[in-house]
């Protein structure tokens, strides 16, 4: 493999990887937050207006970044401003409302395991609508070894998981992993075109406030932020600012089949993170088993094609 190219894998590796890792360590901050501010397991609104504050901020914090990096950030055009509007109550608003009126009706084991299936409608999505974004067999088997190791590292987690399965639970978790890859798929679209910090602070300040206007409208309420508290919240607000940017960054510049697999890490990443800080219990054989399969299987899927012998011989 040229150096340039093996020197481009790795930074890709690198920063999708630390993107996964950075959304993983989210489940631990967001349950001690929660925690901090009394807001129950059962109080749906009171956990989007959190989230809605915290999208609201990370965008808030890109746009400001992207003022003094002197991008344009207001003079965007009709046609932009549409775009980012939706992608802001899809990506965010949207999903989120899915995913937490899921995650309030299905087991947490279980809504880890649909959520990974975003990166198989991301992967099918884009062998429908990129020529060069084909899903071949060494790419499948890739993303079916990373779903497993999301299996397995739930295994220790799962009591009795069965095949019940109801549309405001399960079927929300699912229809929230479609909404998040088709909307991730639109984005790439959208960063052609428009600076991908601008559009990511856009979408997250839009997709915030949509959150926010709805758990407002239903009643949520949040305790006045005490300083671990507003820490976590700050701290939520960056990791958001930093990953979706560089997300959208990896995906304007590579197919969407090569990154949408390293979401399988995210798993992977917070039932690691939660034992670190939660106290949990991370020393099973399952969670190394998983971590093996996850890099594995996305090893397969980033892995250059073999060039036929012919041109490797050439001089």
């Amino acid at each position: 493999m040229p150096q340039s190219l093996l020197r481009r894998r790795v930074g890709v590796f690198a920063l999708a990887t630390l993107c996964c890792a950075l959304w993983g360590s989210s489940f631990p901050a967001i349950k001690i937050g929660f925690a901090r501010l009394h807001i129950a397991a059962a109080d749906l609104f009171g956990q989007m207006l959190f989230a809605g504050w915290r999208f609201a901020l990370a965008g808030l914090v890109l746009l400001v970044w992207a003022t003094i990096l002197k991008k344009s950030v207001l003079r965007l055009t009709a046609r932009q401003w549409r775009q980012v509007i939706l992608l802001g109550l899809t990506q965010t608003t949207l999903q989120y409302v899915f995913f937490y009126v899921g995650l309030a009706h299905a087991e947490g084991s279980k809504s880890s395991i649909l959520n990974a299936t975003s990166v198989f409608f991301s992967v099918i999505l884009a062998h429908f609508l990129y020529a060069d974004d084909r899903l071949g067999g060494r790419k499948a088997l890739g993303c079916l070894i990373g779903f497993l190791g999301v299996v397995v590292v739930n295994l220790g987690a799962v009591n009795g998981m069965g095949l019940h399965f109801t549309l405001l639970g399960e079927g929300f978790i699912v229809i929230a992993a479609f909404v998040i890859s088709a909307a991730s798929i639109y984005g790439k679209g959208v960063s052609q075109g428009l600076d991908p910090v601008v559009m990511t602070g856009w979408q997250l300040f839009l997709g915030g406030l949509g959150l926010t206007a709805i758990g407002m409208a239903g009643g949520g309420h949040v305790q006045t932020l005490d300083p671990i508290s507003g820490l976590l919240l700050v701290y939520l607000a960056l990791l958001s600012a930093v990953a979706f940017s560089v997300w959208s960054l990896l995906l304007r510049h590579n197919p969407v089949g090569l990154i949408a697999p390293f979401n399988f890490l995210i798993p992977v990443f917070g039932v690691s993170l939660s034992g670190l800080f939660l106290g949990e219990s991370i020393l099973r054989p399952a969670n190394l088993a998983a971590l093996i399969l996850v890099c594995g299987g996305i090893w397969l899927v980033t892995r250059p094609p073999r060039r036929p012998a012919a041109e490797r011989l050439a001089p």
